[in-house]
């Protein structure tokens, strides 16, 4: 069964989740200074992930006062050897904070963090938090996705099979101040994988937020990316960073 025969057994029906945004204060943490730099970084992302750390640099870019925002002036966690918190929360927002503020403790300068995973209706919104040890270790896509699938069976009602990418962004001071999003993409999973690309549970979801039948696993990643969870959260973070970041001093290059 192909993409479009799958979907016209679901007749899929699903509702626009809109981006959700909260702000906070928390205790100042005791910053470090971050190493050197030929220009001094003015944001840590907390990955060690560099396509996310370009995914940022782009979205703030396209934000008015950073359209000239230099390459070196976002750095990741694994740039600047900050350390991996233990992730213990129980939400992708108390997750994405974790590792927000052990990044600007470590670091001295503003942190960004975020969470994701993919939530099935059905199933009271798990994996959730668990999506990438859903088989019960870190990172095995496939058993993940086997997994998945097995629980959900070979049932097409849609409203069985409805579900959402989640993801939290969160910015952190180092003066203690919070900032949360969330942004979400909502779709349909099919019964059998299709497609090459992405990650996780990328061959199996068919975004909503498209004009045809591809899973995520098959889209462009520009087109992915347009309409992405995490896309959403960055872009809606976007604004707080840039007047975060827009008061920090800049150095200029040696």
């Amino acid at each position: 069964m192909d993409n479009a025969q799958e979907l016209s057994a679901l007749n899929r029906s699903v509702p626009d989740r809109s981006i959700q945004a909260h702000s906070g204060q928390a205790l100042p943490g005791h910053p470090l200074s971050v190493q050197a730099q030929s220009v001094q970084p003015r944001l840590v992302l907390a990955t060690h992930n560099r396509h996310k750390v370009e995914e940022l640099l782009a979205i703030l870019r396209s934000t008015d006062g950073l359209e000239d925002l230099a390459d070196d002036a976002v750095v990741s966690a694994a740039d600047i050897g900050a350390p991996s918190p233990v992730e213990d929360g129980v939400s992708f927002e108390e997750n994405a904070l974790i590792k927000a503020r052990a990044a600007a403790a470590a670091t001295g300068i503003p942190a960004v963090a975020d969470d994701s995973g993919l939530c099935v209706d059905l199933m009271g919104g798990a994996p959730g938090i668990l999506s990438a040890r859903w088989c019960g270790h870190h990172g095995d896509d496939q058993a993940n996705l086997n997994l998945l699938l097995g629980q959900l069976g070979e049932n097409l009602d849609p409203r069985q099979r409805g579900a959402s990418f989640a993801c939290a962004a969160a910015l952190v001071t180092p003066d203690g101040t919070e900032t949360t999003v969330r942004g979400e993409m909502r779709g349909v999973l099919i019964t059998e994988p299709h497609g090459g690309g992405g990650f996780g549970y990328d061959p199996i979801f068919v975004p909503e937020e498209q004009p045809g039948t591809l899973t995520t696993s098959q889209m462009e990643a520009a087109d992915k990316n347009a309409i992405s969870h995490r896309g959403k959260a960055f872009r809606a973070l976007a604004p707080a960073i840039a007047e975060v970041i827009s008061a920090e001093p800049q150095e200029s290059s040696a």
